[in-house]
């Protein structure tokens, strides 16, 4: 049997499944949660938003050690901020039209307090680590609140499946695709630069991780940003008819390109909502991993810096890649034919950064490319670490060596591999994963509600930096450390 039968083979058995969940399970639960969760916070994301932004880059308070705030938010943005941000939103607008940034929009607006939900329960329930952090996350909140610890396995298990190997693939990927079309660099030559450079971190474990993401992901956002705002400042007569027509077609009044029975509201919801979920992650469960590392003085506040991580992955990043692309003619090229149907994913980004800044705008989408999704294979790397502790808590050393092969090995295959092939493992992945993680959560969302109505009620008695009394939650919140507090 050769690759392509054992591809084919593996696409038989995961598309069905993968199918039936984003279609009629996870889309409606991802929102319905979104939306319960906005309700019984008041609407936090909007209440808090100003709130959220200054404790981000607060500094960390005197005494404090281990993993920071900022060095636990900046990991899981690394996380966030990768191949979602430039070819996932190029594809959501390929599948589904530009009705699907719209509901890429409405998933972040109501993942911010999802976000906030699954990281604060992330905090309620860690544990101390030997390295002077803290570890913890869904696999950790689902035993320990809920009692359920074959539940916690399967989710660490699809956790590991997702990003130890489908996640990173399909970063590098990404990575190895832009590099070919901007410098014509063969594919396996970026794999085995980008399979090195992955080792040269993560074998330093998850404080590397953390010391790495802290100084990339503020300067690469920054940048990508500024060029973002330029060429919108470039085309602002533009803009009016290019919101108009996100607005449009997110509602059926407008074209889509694949496919040639017409436009389809379901169709932009699905492609909007699952390239959404795969950019900022809300809901997954995969950034609680690493706000569970955090040394803080309350459960809400990482949990608010989570929150506020959505807000810059979609609302901001993944909004610059969407006016890039509408702005620059491209889609409608692409949608009369005149680029062939071929082009998608990242190639569709940068003929459209190239329409506005020319030859540059391709070599700074394949530099912009490579530090998004590098440091969101290291990013990746760290969840995976955290959930094989778990599961191996008698034997890490092993089975954390044995993880580290697998990616550095993944890197290297996702890099040569087919795209279709490595994005329908994500999402087959990541929908098995967010169901487990958004059934938990669900359950355990009375703990969460209630250590925000502490937070809130501190900062309401004038006390700028909250501090949590881990024995108000006895009674509610199942099993915990008390005694890390």
């Amino acid at each position: 049997m050769d690759f392509n039968q054992i591809e084919n083979a593996i696409h038989w058995f995961m598309d069905p499944i993968s199918h039936f969940i984003w279609t009629y399970i996870l889309v409606y639960l991802l929102l319905g949660a979104g939306i319960l969760f906005t309700l019984f916070t008041r609407f936090m994301q909007f209440r808090l938003l100003g709130h959220m932004m200054k404790i981000t880059f607060q500094r960390r308070a005197a005494g404090e050690t281990g993993i920071s705030a900022f060095q636990a938010f900046a990991t899981s943005l690394a996380s966030r901020v990768g191949t979602g941000n430039l070819a996932g939103v190029a594809i959501a607008l390929w599948a589904g039209g530009p009705g699907a940034i719209f509901w890429m929009w409405m998933t972040a607006l109501v993942g911010l307090a999802t976000a906030f939900i699954e990281s604060t329960l992330a905090q309620v329930y860690k544990e101390p680590h030997r390295d002077g952090s803290f570890r913890g996350g869904p696999a950790y909140y689902i035993e320990r609140g809920l009692g359920h610890r074959w539940m916690s396995i399967v989710f660490a298990v699809f956790l590991l499946i997702a990003y130890g190997i489908a996640f990173n693939g399909a970063q590098a990927n990404t990575i190895a695709q832009g590099m070919t079309g901007a410098f014509a660099i063969p594919t396996y030559v970026t794999g085995i630069v980008l399979a090195g450079l992955t080792a040269l971190i993560i074998i330093g474990g998850v404080r590397s991780v953390a010391r790495t993401a802290e100084k990339i992901v503020p300067v690469m956002a920054t940048l990508y940003l500024l060029v973002a705002v330029y060429i919108l400042l470039a085309n602002i007569g533009q803009v009016p008819a290019m919101l108009a027509l996100i607005f449009k077609s997110a509602f059926g009044y407008g074209p889509m390109v694949s496919g040639a029975v017409g436009y389809s509201v379901k169709i932009a919801m699905e492609n909007g909502i699952r390239r959404g979920l795969f950019s900022n992650e809300a809901g997954m469960g995969s950034a609680p991993n690493m706000a569970a590392t955090a040394t803080v003085s309350h459960p809400a506040s990482q949990g608010l810096v989570q929150a506020f991580g959505v807000f810059i992955d979609t609302l901001v990043i993944c909004s610059c890649t969407a006016v890039v692309i509408l702005l620059s003619g491209v889609y409608d090229k692409l949608l009369s034919g005149g680029l062939g149907q071929k082009i998608e994913g990242i190639q569709l980004t940068q003929q459209a950064m190239t329409e506005h800044l020319g030859v540059f705008g391709t070599y700074f989408v394949a530099i912009a490319i490579f530090l998004f999704a590098f440091t969101s294979i290291i990013g990746n790397y760290a969840y995976g670490e955290i959930n094989i502790g778990y599961l191996f808590k008698g034997h890490p050393k092993v089975a954390i060596w044995t993880l580290r092969i697998a990616v550095i090995a993944m890197v290297y295959i996702g890099s040569v591999a087919d795209l279709k092939f490595v994005w329908n493992l994500a999402d087959f992945a990541m929908g098995l994963m967010a169901t487990t993680n958004l059934i938990a959560i669900i359950f355990l969302a009375p703990v969460a509600f209630f250590v925000l109505e502490d937070y809130e009620r501190q900062r309401k008695e004038g006390i700028k930096r909250p501090e949590f009394d881990p024995t108000l939650l006895e009674n509610v919140a199942g099993q915990y450390k008390k005694d890390i507090w």
